[in-house]
């Protein structure tokens, strides 16, 4: 059985069960948490076609071998964890104890052997997967704090988890783009990049116009005063990457200004 089977196996002995009623906050988990199971399921697939060479090679992301990428993704996993034993307890637990223990942690884990980052990461997805099925519903209206962006409700930890998954899924570079992304999931992405944009100083004044693969457009304006600014358009997965500094803009129409980093 390949490390794929393995996992997608016993990602769904790990399926969170879903209560005869529930609240919209546990509707709103499940749902993420189904989705981190289809995403983890495709992570799995290319992180097992990764040879030593490949994962030595370089990520989309500056500076970052794919083996860095991977060693994250397990880390990023426990650090929800983290977040989801805060809502459980109401005790305070950080993502991480600081941004320069998460970094050493990744150095680490990348000069780990193939075989040892694949296991890790299984690990991390299903120490992840375990601890969600088994959260009592009321604790995903509890609230914790992410270190950039602050206090928020437990419900959106599985988002947060897929959103991780997905993009950097993408920048392990292992033929899986933007473009594979489920049509509503897209659009859920693109929703929330623009958002990540909104009230900041250094935004520019623009207007994104995304074309999705249904032939549905959607446009959206970076700040208050974009409506009438000329608008910066594409297929949504060149958007989505456009916004994410996955690339320049210039697979769109018209003239993309340099964003600032997004996240």
């Amino acid at each position: 059985m390949s490390f794929a089977d393995a996992a997608q196996v016993r990602s769904a002995q790990t399926s969170v069960p879903a209560p005869r009623e529930q609240s919209a906050a546990v509707q709103d988990a499940v749902a993420g948490l189904a989705e981190v199971e289809r995403a983890t399921r495709a992570l799995y697939e290319v992180v097992g076609g990764l040879d030593l060479p490949s994962l030595r090679g370089p990520s989309l992301l500056p500076g970052w071998s794919r083996a860095h990428v991977v060693t994250h993704l397990a880390r990023n996993a426990d650090a929800l964890v983290n977040l989801l034993t805060w809502a459980k307890t109401g005790v305070e637990h950080p993502m991480y104890p600081s941004m320069a223990d998460r970094d050493a942690d990744i150095a680490e884990g990348a000069g780990r052997l193939p075989q040892l980052l694949r296991a890790d990461l299984d690990a991390a997805c299903q120490r992840f997967a375990a601890f969600a099925r088994d959260l009592p519903p009321s604790a995903w209206e509890a609230e914790v704090a992410h270190p950039k962006a602050g206090p928020f409700l437990a419900h959106r930890v599985p988002w947060l988890r897929l959103r991780e998954v997905w993009f950097h899924l993408v920048d392990l570079d292992g033929g899986v783009g933007f473009d594979d992304l489920p049509p509503e999931l897209l659009e859920h992405f693109l929703e929330d990049a623009v958002g990540q944009f909104a009230d900041r100083p250094d935004v520019p004044d623009a207007r994104v116009a995304a074309v999705f693969p249904d032939g549905r457009q959607r446009s959206w304006g970076l700040t208050a005063d974009s409506a009438t600014s000329p608008a910066v358009s594409g297929a949504a997965a060149d958007v989505l990457g456009w916004l994410t500094g996955r690339h320049s803009g210039a697979r769109l129409n018209g003239t993309a200004p340099t964003l600032p980093r997004w996240l």
